[in-house]
């Protein structure tokens, strides 16, 4: 197969191993900077140029669309789509995922489990939101935010009142969401890949860190999932519309909680905790999925 990753950086673990891993299995990949590429989008005949050339057709594309570049990225994989070329994840299921607000909400309408989440845009009644999410401590949350950026702990109502004021006065969209003290600042990073869960990991935070994020500080090690959690890591991905996406879980006294659906999931910690060729496991994917025009939103979301 021809396949292209699509990725800003060639020297990222993640892009190299899909490069490495298609490579070994026989196939051809390319690397594509995503916000290099430039299109026709009148044309009757959709294609995508790239140093002043059309590129070629792909047998299939793998997206690796950084949060601050989403509107672009899309734009890019959605051309591809229009061309017929089969994306890992759609556009539109990207687009999706990045939405964190939409994403709670399609999960909530769908009854997968997550914290009690607030959300407004005027601080006029802050007090009557922390308290429906359950009162202090809450997280706080930039709806832009990644890799734990932009996410607060405010452990009484009145630091969480002045935190809230604060990115308001920003003009900042946020998230309140009710604190899972149980939880130990510790999440599950479940890999979903065609509908299965193909690994997992249990990323810990640092001392006094409740971000558990690798780029945080924190530790990955192996897990063994309940049934009920690998249920939920699968009707997340589901629901989002993603074939290959990493489900963040919280281990909670109501069970599992969905805290995030990521598109472009890294491979480097899931990969070291594991043992598991991640990377070839997903081209394996590709290669048995793959075909012209497989794509339910043709380029249209």
């Amino acid at each position: 197969m021809k396949i292209a990753v699509l990725s800003r950086n060639p020297k990222l673990y993640s892009t190299r191993r899909f490069v490495e891993a298609g490579e070994n299995l026989g196939h051809q990949v390319e690397v594509i900077d995503t916000m290099h590429c430039y299109m026709d989008v009148t044309s009757s005949r959709p294609s995508v140029r790239y140093k002043g050339k059309a590129l070629p057709r792909y047998d299939a594309i793998i997206p690796r669309i950084g949060a601050s570049v989403t509107f672009y990225g899309t734009s890019v994989v959605r051309q591809f789509e229009m061309m017929g070329t089969y994306s890992i994840n759609e556009s539109v299921a990207i687009s999706r995922s990045r939405d964190k607000l939409r994403s709670l909400q399609l999960l909530s309408r769908k009854g997968i489990g997550m914290p009690r989440t607030g959300f407004a845009n005027h601080p006029d009644r802050i007090d009557d939101l922390i308290k429906n999410v359950g009162g202090a401590p809450v997280v706080i949350k930039l709806l832009e935010g990644t890799q734990g950026i932009g996410v607060v702990l405010a452990d009484t109502a009145k630091a969480a009142e002045a935190i809230i004021e604060a990115f308001m006065g920003l003009k900042a969209s946020i998230l309140v969401q009710e604190y899972i003290e149980e939880a130990g600042g510790a999440d599950i990073r479940c890999l979903v890949v065609g509908g299965k869960v193909i690994a997992a990991m249990k990323r810990q935070g640092g001392p006094g860190e409740f971000r558990s994020n690798l780029h945080r500080g924190g530790t990955a090690s192996l897990v063994r999932l309940s049934p009920a959690e690998r249920k939920t890591a699968v009707d997340a991905a589901k629901t989002m519309g993603l074939n290959m996406c990493g489900v963040d879980i919280l281990r909670s006294k109501s069970g599992p909680m969905v805290m995030e659906v990521n598109s472009s999931p890294g491979l480097e910690g899931i990969e070291s905790a594991t043992g598991k060729d991640i990377a070839g496991m997903i081209i394996d994917f590709i290669a048995n999925t793959a075909t012209p025009n497989k794509t339910k939103t043709i380029g249209k979301g």
